[in-house]
């Protein structure tokens, strides 16, 4: 049995190498900060800011459902954008099937497109 758990002997090396990096480049930072005198919190440094600027409404105010839209319209077409170069690199071993498919895709997300469009997704007031 003791043969068995020796093959998991790397394995957990690894896991323990990595396991001690991760926590030394967590702590590291701040045991030198508070060493070296670095560490010097005020009210300015631990106020709340988002974006750059202090917030000035309620945070959990509810945001416009188009917000939502736009973000996932802008994640679907940046998928797509990720697929169109191996798709492109690999067009030549995939042929007609390939470039059918892709088009057949491309034009799904199309009528997406539109159907958002006509729909008002994209206007902003």
């Amino acid at each position: 049995m003791a043969h068995v758990a020796f093959g998991y002997l790397p394995i957990l090396l690894f896991l323990g190498v990595a396991l001690g990096l991760s926590g030394a480049f967590v702590a590291l930072p701040m045991v030198v900060s508070r060493l070296t005198g670095t560490h010097r919190p005020d009210a300015m440094k631990l106020s709340e800011y988002e974006c750059g600027f202090p917030a000035f409404e309620d945070s959990r105010s509810q945001f416009d459902v188009r917000f939502y839209l736009v973000a996932i319209l802008f994640i679907v077409f940046d998928l797509e954008a990720a697929f169109l170069f191996p798709w492109a690199v690999s067009l030549n071993l995939t042929k007609w099937t390939g470039w059918l498919s892709m088009m057949g895709f491309i034009g799904e997300l199309a009528l997406g497109l539109a159907y958002a469009w006509k729909k008002g997704a994209l206007e902003w007031e």
